[in-house]
């Protein structure tokens, strides 16, 4: 491990918040999947209220629902952040930058990554499953938003889903670092904002927030043909891959060695 008197502001940084991780995950599994649950939650929550302002203002203007969506779905990571949930987006990029500079073992990295993908899996799941039985969402068509949205990501090739986590998870931890890196609390939900705003508004695939959006067309009274086992298995499965090269290697891994020990320009 580097002598924390020699790292760069970032490095220090990760360095504390992978050191909590770890800490926690090995003081008390079931806490830290809780956490994990919460922020597969928070996401699905600012989906379901995103999703449901697009349908409202698209019957007046169908051009600007998409705009209040993406606007909206920003909250979720925000909530994330500032309640200390576990999202596994981002730990790509702390985990990849922890082991990059020897912080944590990759094996432990690895299971971390594992436990707080299920714990975010699970936490969609059952949060899908609460709004999807709301009144909101009890006459689901497919016009509504949110069944249109799911049908055109299960549209999507195989590459096209893959290349497009790649750059989903680049503008999460754009806001990730932008958040540590900020002074403000006003600079950091800015930049988070921003850079949640543009990756949803460009439709991009955030294997977290498809597992709460997938199932909340599942779990709806709305009976839809693309909901299938084997195809959203596979979105999900690439969409993890292409966000862990865009969040753990094209962030993480880069950053990390940006900011090595000795360099004149680090973060």
């Amino acid at each position: 491990m580097e002598n924390l008197n020699t790292q760069s502001a970032f490095v220090s940084t990760i360095a504390g918040a992978v050191a909590k991780k770890e800490a926690l995950f090995e003081q008390s599994k079931a806490r830290y999947f809780v956490r994990s649950m919460y922020a597969g939650a928070m996401l699905v929550l600012a989906t379901a209220a995103g999703v449901y302002a697009a349908d409202y203002i698209n019957i007046t203007n169908p051009q600007v629902g998409k705009f209040i969506y993406s606007f909206l779905f920003a909250f979720g990571l925000s909530f994330i952040l500032f309640l200390h949930h576990e999202l596994v987006t981002s730990n790509m990029m702390y985990l990849t930058v922890g082991m990059y500079h020897k912080l944590i073992k990759p094996k432990k990295a690895c299971q971390i990554l594992a436990f707080c993908t299920l714990g975010n899996l699970l936490g969609a799941i059952v949060a899908a499953l609460l709004v999807s039985n709301t009144g909101a969402f009890s006459h689901l068509t497919a016009e509504s938003f949110i069944v249109t949205t799911v049908a055109g990501k299960l549209s999507k090739g195989l590459m096209q889903v893959f290349i497009e986590a790649i750059a989903a998870n680049i503008f999460v931890n754009i806001a990730i670092l932008g958040y540590l890196l900020a002074k403000t609390e006003f600079a950091k939900l800015l930049l988070v904002f921003g850079a949640i705003f543009m990756f949803v508004f460009l439709g991009y695939e955030h294997v977290v927030a498809n597992f709460g959006s997938f199932a909340m067309v599942a779990f709806s009274s709305y009976e839809s043909d693309f909901i299938q086992v084997i195809p959203v298995l596979l979105a999900w499965v690439v969409a993890w891959v292409g966000n862990y090269i865009g969040g753990g290697l094209v962030m993480g891994l880069v950053y990390a060695w940006l900011n090595d020990e000795g360099l004149s320009l680090r973060d």
